[in-house]
């Protein structure tokens, strides 16, 4: 019976996995270091906040993998010998594969500031992340203050879960506004004023220097580059995002770049062999998306194609039109196609934007200067729908036509209303002073 054996048990591997045995009885392995038994990841700040204790994250019982027939075993994978088809362990164990899916995920950036490895350093991406977070950081009285290094999404959840503890936290942002190399700037000025709303002490254009030792392996301060300032704290956030988690793999005979290289149906140079989720990297990229894509709904897409694959059915994949979500803080965020920043906006691309004077809600809408085609939209504290723009983005309205139907993106119309005479008007200002 064909064996296959899935490295890693975040959504990528795990959907692989169910729907390989939905079609087959194929043998299944899933090996994983990180926990026993697969929970959802973007579910661990809700944990340190209180909202939910670690199981409620496991979306399926125990009993739900032996019921299914996938094997489990923990053990963290020191080389793939691809000739032989064998994974040799840590502990030096070893085990045969037919078919070998990699869906190893990522590691948090580490750009080798002295002191980078101490305790109290930390990413916030595994469940040894949230655990050693909660014995640093349990409450204001053992942590006086964190400092938090990268702009990014992760770094403004776990800006997020400290301060629900009432936590001071410093936020050295590289850039000089809030992730403005891909927000626009009116979006990024306003989740600037946010974040400071909520008394976090949000440092622009400032980059970490070094991380100091208290003289037993822990946190004590942080040096900042660019003035030499020293700010004492507990906890050093390092959230500078992400790369693939594929170390292991550097001897191996499988083709690497940032990521695993793979092609459109996710097969790697060597044949058997797929990569998937976080750790894969398409060998071109598809359309404007970025060759890797740490996202979670590409994940479990991929999953899904690879399982085709290997059960016969070959699939390539194709994840459409870019979408995704995200919080800061009390604001929803969404976005729908492409809507880029000043620095990385093409040449044909301009916007139109409009901000509630409320200072929590705004729009950006993306189109093209000459066919006043759609190109896409961001949505902070409107909630709207995927679907609505994701036809309109394939039919190819016009942005006449998406300020003029926006309501019927929106969750809840009546919500709506309420903005609607304002965003026309400032439409309609816009263009009149173009």
């Amino acid at each position: 019976m064909e064996h296959i054996v899935i490295i890693g048990n975040g959504i990528s591997g795990v959907t692989a996995a169910r729907h390989i045995r939905k079609q087959s009885d194929k043998k299944i392995t899933i090996v994983s270091d990180e926990t026993d038994y697969f929970f959802s990841r973007t579910a661990l700040m809700y944990i340190y906040m209180g909202h939910m204790k670690f199981e409620h994250t496991q979306p399926y019982e125990n009993h739900f993998w032996e019921k299914n027939r996938i094997d489990l075993k923990r053990g963290r994978v020191k080389t793939v010998e691809t000739t032989s088809k064998t994974l040799i362990f840590e502990n030096n164990e070893s085990l045969t594969y037919d078919t070998l899916i990699i869906a190893t995920g990522s590691k948090p950036n580490k750009f080798g500031w002295p002191g980078q490895d101490l305790k109290g350093a930390q990413g916030l991406y595994s469940k040894q992340d949230l655990d050693t977070l909660e014995e640093m950081a349990p409450n204001n009285k053992s942590c006086q203050r964190a400092v938090i290094v990268g702009g990014g999404l992760i770094g403004i959840e776990l800006a997020e879960m400290l301060n629900s503890r009432g936590i001071p936290v410093t936020f050295l942002v590289r850039e000089n506004s809030f992730w403005n190399g891909v927000l626009p700037q009116g979006d990024s000025e306003m989740i600037n004023r946010h974040i400071k709303s909520h008394h976090i002490d949000l440092r622009l254009a400032t980059n970490l220097k070094s991380i100091q030792d208290d003289g037993n392996g822990r946190v004590k301060s942080v040096i900042i580059e660019e003035t030499g300032e020293e700010i004492p704290c507990n906890v050093v956030g390092l959230t500078a995002g992400v790369t693939p988690n594929i170390d292991f793999l550097k001897s191996s005979a499988i083709e690497t770049d940032k990521g695993v290289l793979v092609n459109r149906q996710l097969e790697t140079n060597i044949k058997g062999i797929y990569a998937i989720g976080d750790c894969a990297q398409q060998r071109e990229a598809i359309g404007q998306r970025r060759s890797i894509e740490a996202v979670w709904y590409t994940g479990r897409m991929m999953g899904e194609v690879v399982a085709q694959t290997i059960c016969g059915n070959p699939r390539t994949y194709n994840p459409g039109h870019w979408f995704n979500s995200a919080k800061f803080l009390d604001i929803e965020y969404q976005t729908y196609g492409w809507v880029f920043s000043e620095k990385n906006k093409p040449v044909y691309e301009a916007h139109f934007h409009w901000k509630h004077d409320d200072d929590t809600k705004c729009i950006t809408v993306a189109f093209h200067k000459e066919n006043q085609q759609f190109l896409g939209i961001n949505t902070f504290g409107i909630r709207m729908r995927h679907e609505v723009f994701d036809r309109w983005l394939t039919e190819k309205r016009d942005i006449d036509f998406v300020i003029q139907h926006l309501s019927e993106a929106n969750f809840d119309p009546e919500f709506y209303k309420r903005f609607e005479k304002d965003i026309l008007k400032t439409y309609q200002n816009q263009f009149q002073n173009a």
